[in-house]
């Protein structure tokens, strides 16, 4: 039986292991999925004993997803991100993937939104912007960054290709020309708050909102209001989990179980 499973601290809330149980059950893949949650200072330790022990593979969640990429041989993306989610024990030395870029993209390719030569926003500049920005970059589109702080957008953007950066303030500005707009921030997160001002929003824009509890925030219904595309974070954390599903075993995913699986737990 192969071991896989997700290392953060806490892990207790995290709605994955269910979502690759039932992708196991599905294709009758003998493994098993479980969380484990080292001291925050002992992820190295812990990287090392899940490699001596036959672990498969690891998804990774904060706060180690930067720490363990000076641990492992991270593919090119997973560098210029500079953050490692997904492990992969087999091959000689445990190999880092960032597949929150993916969850990205197939959210978008998913309800048939293209990126390629659109303008894209995203607001926020920690773990899920940087995967975000990159990950759209990559795809073609031409990428704002607006972060509360300004420097830190800017100095992403640097990094990013085609991207540029600043504060929240540039909002009114950037939106009324874009098409893809991304919440990788925490905002609306277990409460009734938005990013982005409802005034802003335009039927022309496909919005992603990285937060999934709950489903529907206050971004989604005020884009929705007005005709906007709307796509819950649930989709971004099913993408990124197939992805991590599919470079550990090499099957296809079961998309729609291992969408179902998910949604049963929010």
């Amino acid at each position: 039986m192969d071991v896989y499973g997700l290392i953060g601290n806490p892990v207790g809330h995290s709605r994955s292991p269910p979502m690759h149980e039932a992708a196991y059950d599905e294709l009758e893949v003998d493994a098993r999925y479980v969380t484990f949650e080292p001291a925050v200072d002992n992820v190295e330790a812990a990287i090392a004993g899940a490699d001596a022990l036959g672990v498969a593979g690891l998804n990774v969640t904060i706060p180690f997803k930067q720490d363990v990429c000076s641990i492992v041989q991270t593919d090119p993306l997973a560098e210029r991100i500079g953050a490692v989610n997904t492990v992969d024990f087999t091959a000689s030395r445990p190999r880092g993937y960032n597949t929150d870029a993916v969850g990205v993209t197939r959210s978008f390719t998913h309800h048939g939104v293209s990126i390629e030569n659109k303008h894209a926003v995203v607001i926020g500049a920690g773990g899920a912007g940087r995967a975000a920005a990159f990950a759209l970059a990559d795809a073609g589109a031409t990428v704002t960054i607006a972060n509360r702080t300004a420097a830190r957008a800017i100095d992403l953007a640097e990094a990013v290709p085609n991207a540029t950066g600043g504060g929240l303030d540039i909002l009114p500005d950037v939106l009324s020309e874009a098409e893809l707009l991304v919440n990788a921030t925490s905002v609306g997160m277990n409460a009734d708050k938005t990013p982005v001002e409802k005034s802003l929003l335009h039927p022309g824009l496909a919005v992603l909102d990285a937060v999934y509890t709950p489903l529907e925030t206050r971004l989604l219904e005020d884009a929705a209001s007005i005709g906007a595309t709307t796509i819950d974070g649930a989709w971004m954390l099913l993408f990124q989990g197939v992805e991590a599903f599919e470079i550990w075993t090499e099957y296809t995913a079961p998309i729609d179980t291992m969408n179902q699986a998910l949604r049963e737990t929010l």
